[in-house]
Parts: structure tokens; C-alpha cells; sequence
């Protein structure tokens, strides 16, 4: 499957064959990039390598519970995560939230509802830079996160996924310096830190592109490097 930086990644963690696939067809019907889980295991090796938007979580997996998979995500990444439980009782769905969990919906539910939840949280995503619909605009770059697009005065910026994600982190941190180790997390995983090269690559890819759209505009000066220490998003 080719990725294309406009669809939401999303991580479906459900052990349920029947239940996995409705979830994952009515997903990709509205727009969604989902990858697909069964087990907790297996749920964690897919968010280490892909580092999706959305984690779609049941509790109930065959290896460990759904709770081990939100503390490992929650020891350094804010990805938003939505349960999906035959769990009702409410100390259940508090258990959930205090381990880190976003949102709570038992099972059985209507896809509109869940369709619902999960462009919520999508949304939520951006970050506190985002207005209400999911749009960071810094200067005269715009992106929707909701729907993963990126414009410069209006132009389009055709970026790779991994460079989409490596701008979304810079611009959901505007204004303040992001070191190397903490984009290398954020976008390729806790397992790398010392990598600076790989992150001195994609921003200068990402550079180009924007200027590209637009050689006459401010966005060559959006992007600042601190040497040696990470980069910021200048405030233009």
C-alpha cells in the first residue's frame, strides 16, 4: 500500500477478526490510513515504526491488557488514544483515562459515533498551536491536520509522510526549540536519539519544498536551526 500524506494514520488494535475489519473498511471508506493490530505486541512494533495520529485501542487483548499498550505510548509521545471496550463499568473507563486514555467508547457502538470520536481526536492532535478545526497556520504556511495538507499562501506542499510529520512536531512547538533527540523520538521512535543526520535531512527536504511554493515569501526564514542543539519555528 502507498502512503500518501493526506490520510490519517491510524493504529486499530483489536483482536476481534470480524470486529477489526468492519472498524478498519469503515475507516478507510472516510479517508483513513489504518494499520491493523491483533495483539498488544504487535499493536506496540507498529507504533514504534509508524507513529500513527490515532491509536483505536480494545482492552481486551490476548497477550496484555490494552493498559499496557497506553503506559508505553504515554512514556513519551502524546499520540491521542481512543478505547474501544466491552468494558462498561465505570471504573473501567476511569482506569483507562488515568492510565492516559483520550476517550472511552463501549462496545457496542454506531460507526457515526465512532467515525465522530476519531476526528475529534484527530483534530485534538495538533496541538494547542491548532484552532478548533485542526489548522495551524504560522506566517504564510497552513496545515490541516485533520486532513493532512499543507499550503503555502495557498499553494500545495507536497511532502513525504515522514517528512509531514517531522514539520507537524516543529509547528505544534512554535515559537520554542526542539532538539534533535526530540524530534528523532517523536517521528522515528524511542529507540533512536542520536541520529541528528537523519533529522538535518528531512528538514532541509522539507525547506526546499516550502520554497518552492513560494520562492518570493518568508517561509525560507521559518524553519531556524539552533547548531548543534535541534531547530524552532520562527514566528514570522
Amino acid at each position: 500500500m502507498i502512503l500518501h500524506a493526506d490520510a490519517a494514520k491510524i493504529l486499530l488494535v483489536e483482536d476481534d477478526d470480524a470486529t477489526r475489519e468492519s472498524i478498519a473498511t469503515f475507516l478507510r471508506g472516510h479517508g483513513h490510513d489504518v494499520r491493523e493490530a491483533p495483539t498488544a505486541t504487535e499493536a506496540l512494533k507498529a507504533w514504534e515504526s509508524s507513529r500513527p495520529d490515532l491509536i483505536v485501542l480494545d482492552l481486551g487483548l490476548p497477550d496484555l491488557d490494552g493498559s499496557a499498550v497506553i503506559r508505553r505510548v504515554r512514556t513519551d509521545a502524546a499520540t491521542p488514544i481512543l478505547i474501544l471496550s466491552a468494558r462498561d463499568r465505570e471504573s473501567d473507563k476511569v482506569a483507562a483515562l488515568d492510565h492516559g486514555a483520550d476517550d472511552y467508547v463501549t462496545k457496542p457502538f454506531g460507526m457515526p459515533e465512532l467515525r465522530a470520536r476519531v476526528d475529534a481526536l484527530v483534530r485534538r492532535a495538533a496541538g494547542p498551536a491548532a484552532d478548533p478545526g485542526g489548522t495551524i497556520r504560522v506566517g504564510d504556511l497552513t496545515m490541516d491536520v485533520t486532513r493532512r495538507l499543507v499550503s503555502v499562501n495557498d499553494v500545495p506542499v507536497h511532502l513525504t509522510p515522514r517528512e509531514y510529520e517531522v514539520l507537524k512536531v516543529l509547528l505544534q512547538h512554535a515559537g520554542r526549540l526542539v532538539t534533535h533527540a526530540r524530534l528523532l523520538r517523536a517521528v522515528w521512535g524511542s529507540a533512536y536519539g542520536s541520529e541528528s543526520h537523519y533529522v538535518h535531512v528531512y528538514v532541509s527536504q522539507i525547506r526546499r519544498k516550502l520554497l518552492a511554493a513560494d520562492p518570493s515569501g518568508s517561509v525560507d526564514r521559518l524553519i531556524v536551526a539552533e547548531p548543534g542543539v535541534g531547530y524552532r519555528v520562527a514566528m514570522v
